[in-house]
């Protein structure tokens, strides 16, 4: 497995927030869809609430 970063925001209370993540994935589809997951299950965010800009090996 590889470990990516995945940049991007999230829509709080007050604006709009930036975020940066360490994930380990297979490949960069997944990061993304465990970052998605991890923003759903800790902050009860839908998808359409998080934004991913980048992803970077």
């Amino acid at each position: 497995m590889s470990e990516f970063t995945v940049t991007g925001q999230w829509s709080a209370r007050d604006g709009w927030q930036p975020f940066e993540k360490e994930i380990e994935a297979v490949n960069e589809n997944v990061a993304r869809e465990h970052v998605l997951a991890e923003f759903g299950s800790k902050h009860g965010l839908n998808r359409t609430q998080v934004e991913i800009e980048g992803v970077d090996a």
